[in-house]
């Protein structure tokens, strides 16, 4: 495989509710800890906390406006974890293949 993985990336967005988040992020052009809150079941403070890490790993921006914090995907950084995601699976389809044709072999074998 010859993307580098960065495992900050995916232990972020490896856990649900910060995928919820983002998708929310996306579905709605941007949000604060507040909107995001009342969208899902957790609590402002959790939210915040997971908007904490998903903006150390670089999936969110955050822009102050007022006493509120907004907060945006990155789309280059969404774009990157994609392009990992699709080169981890094409791994796992080649391994996938071999593993199928080492079956087949096998089977192959015992019905002589």
């Amino acid at each position: 495989m010859n993307a580098v993985i960065d495992d900050d990336l995916w232990s972020a967005i490896g856990d649900p509710t910060r995928r919820r988040m983002v998708d929310l992020l996306l579905a709605s052009g941007g949000g604060t800890a507040t909107t995001l809150s009342e969208q899902l079941p957790v609590t402002r403070q959790a939210v915040a906390k997971h908007l904490g890490v998903l903006d150390r790993v670089g999936l969110v921006h955050v822009t102050p406006i007022g006493r509120e914090m907004r907060y945006h995907v990155d789309d280059a950084q969404l774009a990157r974890a994609v392009a990992q995601l699709s080169a981890v699976g094409t791994a796992w389809d080649s391994r996938l293949r071999r593993i199928k044709r080492i079956a087949e072999a096998i089977q192959r074998n015992q019905q002589q």
